[in-house]
């Protein structure tokens, strides 16, 4: 049995742009905002994928003298898992997690300015003591809201980091541009052209130019910047 902090190298997620072949184990992202296919440990990030470091123990040098931030704020964890839209900050540089083409994280470069927010898509709602509505976010996040109806499962919310303030209320439907997060056309931009309810057990679907897909593939970012990410031809 092996260790719950560890993962075997071939038994990674696809999502994950690592080669399988080199060691046996590699570090298991800490439970948390993210599932296992959804982010990447902070560790590896850092050693594997950006190349600051060398080894573990230089990872931790780096966490433990305050250089690493996620979404504004100090991380210390090498297990930390940093996931799609996270924001992560080393020293003076700035990236964000999104997905390429073939469906793998990739930590894009991004300005100062574009570090300071980031998209949440609204996974669900609901009512807390007061009266008041809470919605959920992808990310673990729990927002309150004052206007309930006009919140709703797919539309996001561009937040500042670190404060966790509402910018901006990002509406899904009819026009709306999204990047795609599964699928065929995972990792392109495309505007939403009709949303399709099914009055059963099946997924709602979204249809495109060209092309449709269930909803759990659909993440709304309406005119916000995404680094590498074009739109779907």
């Amino acid at each position: 049995m092996g260790s719950s902090s560890h993962l075997k190298r071939l038994a990674i997620p696809r999502s994950w742009p690592l080669p399988r072949k080199t060691t046996v184990w590699v570090t298991r992202p800490r439970a948390g905002a993210h599932s296992l296919e959804k982010c990447i440990p902070i560790n590896i990030i850092i050693r594997d994928i950006i190349g600051l470091a060398r080894s573990t123990r230089e990872v931790r040098t780096i966490l433990h003298n305050g250089l690493a931030k996620v979404d504004g704020r100090v991380v210390k964890d090498t297990r930390r898992g940093v996931g799609i839209m996270d924001v992560l900050t080393l020293g003076d540089e700035n990236y964000r997690c999104v997905l390429d083409t073939n469906g793998r994280l990739r930590y894009r470069q991004i300005s100062a300015d574009e570090a300071t927010w980031k998209v949440c898509r609204i996974e669900g709602k609901s009512t807390i003591k007061g009266g008041k509505t809470q919605v959920h976010l992808h990310d673990g996040r729990n927002v309150i809201v004052d206007d309930a109806s006009e919140h709703k499962t797919g539309d996001s919310l561009k937040i500042s980091l670190p404060e966790q303030k509402v910018i901006e209320h990002i509406k899904f439907g009819e026009g709306t541009r999204c990047m795609l997060v599964g699928g065929v056309h995972v990792g392109k931009l495309a505007d939403v052209t009709n949303f399709i309810v099914k009055r059963s057990s099946m997924p709602n679907e979204v249809e495109f130019e060209g092309f449709g897909t269930i909803t759990n593939n659909v993440f709304t970012v309406g005119d916000c910047k995404l680094p590498g990410v074009e739109v779907s031809k």
